[in-house]
């Protein structure tokens, strides 16, 4: 029976101030006192991706990556962020334990390669446009320039214009060819551009999602989490509090 590893990233989805970032790692350091999960601190110094010119991105990358240095030292929590160019990676992997490919980016050769070169784990989230077997290729992209750990991420495919819907045989079809295999609870539950100008979701199936990517063999979970969600300048619709985050891994 293979063993379950409890790899858990969760943070906020945009750093939107050092407060915010620092009550959401107090919370996820204390849960990972209190049990025997493995947390990667999540969080994004630039949402490059957002849906209008309009919204927020975030607090740029050298003050962004300032704030998680202090949180990783303070707190003891490894990091991961993500990277949108190339350039990107270098400055990041010396604040990152894990450096993250966006879905909408997963075919990017550039970024990936600079990602994998920097030495640290590559996390490849899967477009929400590919099968999880397609995923072959981006993975073999970081291997072929040296990664020494490539991760996938489950996040959905697009169903219609702006739904998403779970392949869960994604799971253990990417478990042939990464590392790990992660599944993103809370971006799985979004509608992308749902509300207009920004993107919509429905958190009751976070929990579902878990469990069912549980049962399909992930490796982690991946969990938006905010103090105050329903106050969040990016993802207010899918984020949840640490509270209802530490009821969902013990329902894992």
């Amino acid at each position: 029976m293979e063993t379950f590893q409890r790899l858990l990233i969760a943070g906020p989805c945009a750093i939107e101030s050092e407060e915010i970032v620092d009550r959401t790692a107090a919370a996820l350091a204390a849960l990972r006192d209190r049990t025997d999960w493995r947390i990667y601190f999540k969080a994004s110094f630039d949402k490059a991706n957002r849906t209008s010119i309009h919204a927020f991105r975030g607090l740029g990358m050298d003050r962004g990556l300032q704030i998680l240095d202090t949180i990783r030292q303070r707190y003891g929590l490894p990091i991961l962020t993500d990277i949108h160019e190339a350039w990107q990676a270098a400055p990041a992997s010396e604040v990152a334990d894990v450096l993250q490919i966006p879905a909408f980016l997963c075919r990017q050769t550039d970024l990936i390669t600079a990602a994998a070169r920097s030495g640290r784990i590559v996390n490849i989230k899967k477009g929400q446009f590919l099968s999880g077997d397609d995923m072959r290729y981006p993975i073999e992209k970081a291997r072929a320039a040296g990664a020494r750990e490539v991760w996938a991420t489950e996040r959905g495919e697009l169903f219609g214009y702006n739904d998403l819907i779970v392949d869960f045989r994604n799971i253990p079809r990417m478990r042939q060819y990464a590392d790990k295999v992660v599944m993103d609870c809370t971006h799985a539950v979004q509608t992308l551009g749902g509300e207009g100008d920004h993107s919509g979701g429905d958190i009751r199936y976070v929990p579902m999602m878990a469990r069912a990517a549980r049962a399909f063999g992930a490796d982690g979970f991946y969990f938006e989490v905010h103090p105050t969600p329903q106050e969040a300048l990016s993802d207010s619709r899918t984020m949840i509090t640490p509270a209802r985050l530490s009821e969902i891994l013990d329902s894992l």
